[in-house]
């Protein structure tokens, strides 16, 4: 598996402890930044993650922001991209098994650090479950595909 992960100036430190986490599960990751603590737009940091998740350069992506709202909605205006908003466990692992979730949102000023490795390694484990959560998951496609 080899994740994208960016985020805003907002989002700084919480990067830096999911990328620790990565490399301690020994997932394969690029860095898209920011890596400034002055005022950035996070669509600058959204967008070529999303591109790279949604071309299949890479796997998954993470987006970290100081909500993580700005980034998932920058995130899903890319065709093929279905970034969740998390923060907590349970939706983690519900995203992933249920809407086959491909890029991860989070947010510096709502969750700590603890709780944002636990949600993310949950979301980096687990695995879409098919069935009739696929149905559901096409069915999403048939509406992007109609709204282009």
């Amino acid at each position: 598996m080899k994740i994208a992960i960016a985020s805003d100036h907002g989002g700084l430190n919480l990067r830096k402890e999911i990328k620790q986490l990565m490399e301690e599960m020994n997932i394969a990751y690029e860095d898209f930044g920011c890596e400034c603590e002055t005022s950035v737009d996070y669509p600058d940091y959204a967008l070529p993650v999303a591109e790279k998740v949604a071309s299949g350069d890479f796997d998954r992506g993470i987006l970290i922001c100081g909500t993580g709202i700005g980034m998932s909605i920058a995130a899903n205006k890319v065709k093929g991209i279905r970034c969740a908003l998390v923060h907590d466990t349970f939706s983690a692992k519900a995203t992933r098994e249920h809407n086959n979730s491909n890029m991860l949102a989070m947010g510096e000023r709502v969750i700590g650090p603890g709780l944002a490795r636990e949600i993310a390694k949950i979301w980096l484990t687990a695995e879409f479950e098919g069935g009739r959560h696929e149905t559901r998951v096409n069915k999403i496609s048939e509406i992007e595909q109609k709204h282009q």
